[in-house]
């Protein structure tokens, strides 16, 4: 089972922004995508470093966050780095779209208008 990515224009934005301050960031998703998003959606194992938004989504898309983001350029801190992931998956399609990258350093939660955003555009 394939899974495919997406991203929107504002999360990309947030990720050039994020990669000044961090360049490993593009790596860091790669490493995130198996080690996170695909051992919880294709191979069902909770690592407990995803947690579902509640009261998002409908019954093919859900919205979650993903807390334990390890980022290489933040040595020594590991999955506690404070890098925040806010991602849809639908689920019919086997497919993710990333809506938001942060650092709760810089931001204390995530942007609730893109999930509303994302709701009504799909």
């Amino acid at each position: 089972m394939m899974m495919t990515y997406e991203t929107t224009p504002k999360f990309l934005r947030d990720l050039k922004k994020l990669s000044k301050k961090h360049p490993s960031l593009t790596d860091d998703m790669q490493i995130a995508k198996k080690n996170a998003l695909e051992l919880l959606h294709i191979h069902k194992i909770d690592n407990h470093s995803i947690v579902e938004l509640i009261n998002s989504g409908s019954k093919n898309t859900k919205f979650y966050k993903l807390k334990k983001f390890a980022c290489k350029s933040l040595k020594r801190r590991g999955a506690k780095s404070g890098i925040r992931l806010i991602y849809a998956y639908h689920t019919t399609k086997e497919k993710i779209v990333f809506l938001e990258i942060y650092s709760k350093s810089d931001k204390s939660n995530h942007n609730i208008d893109r999930i509303k955003t994302h709701t009504i555009e799909h």
